[in-house]
């Protein structure tokens, strides 16, 4: 059964590994000129602002319709990125709405996403973007990466967390679709990529326990979203 281990753990873990794999070396060296400012001590440093942008997950849903804040993965990064840097000064704004697909998403993006002048941008959208389509979601996204590029700022994508009714054990499935077009997208942009779904995929292939890990259906329960926020950390 998976254990989780603690954030420090894993970051001082992250920093002191010699023998890195190509992927490994990417994600430690993504966020480096980030990871230098977290750094920086008062009154040096500035303020940096990590946005997280989405459907119901990162908002932090539950059990519908109780809305976990804290316990949701964005607020997971912050307290793990305090525990290694605790000089920083850092804002996790949540941009997220619950039922949301991408579409949706990039039509209020320069409105009320780039206003927040994020270091780092995460996008969590595979979920709900099966109704709307790999073409259509694809479109969405690459508008809103490009306008994220385009003002310097990081962009870390985020493959879908489970939806029970997916049996997500086998390729080729709905969500399995949606991740593949994300794992392209991160590819072609040369963006950061948190695998979720390659995360929960592993943990009910080795023990069939996913269930342990999720509140309702289709959303993650707190030991379901430190899985992802534990992810999301190895780039910090």
């Amino acid at each position: 059964m998976y254990k989780a281990f603690p954030v420090t753990f894993l970051f001082l873990f992250t920093l002191s590994s010699v023998a890195q794999t190509p992927e490994q070396d990417s994600k430690t060296n993504y966020l480096y000129e980030i990871k230098s400012e977290l750094n920086v001590k008062w009154p040096d440093n500035q303020t940096i602002n990590l946005v997280f942008h989405g459907h119901s997950v990162p908002a932090g849903y539950f059990k519908t319709p109780d809305v976990n804040t804290l316990h949701s993965y964005p607020f997971l990064v912050l307290k793990g990125i305090k525990e290694a840097y605790p000089n920083a000064v850092v804002n996790v704004i949540n941009t997220a709405i619950g039922g949301e697909d991408s579409y949706s998403g990039q039509k209020r993006f320069s409105k009320e996403v780039l206003p927040h002048q994020p270091k780092v941008l995460f996008f969590d959208y595979a979920l709900n973007d099966r109704r709307i389509g790999l073409e259509a979601s694809r479109k969405a996204w690459e508008k809103m990466i490009a306008k994220a590029l385009k003002k310097n700022i990081k962009v870390i994508l985020l493959t879908p967390s489970p939806d029970l009714k997916v049996d997500f054990t086998e390729s080729g499935n709905e969500l399995d679709l949606h991740r593949q077009q994300i794992i392209e997208l991160a590819k072609k942009y040369q963006v950061g990529l948190v695998d979720s779904y390659a995360l929960f995929q592993k943990i009910q292939e080795s023990c069939k326990c996913v269930m342990e890990y999720m509140s309702q259906g289709n959303h993650p329960n707190e030991k379901g979203h430190q899985l992802i926020a534990e992810e999301i950390l190895t780039y910090f």
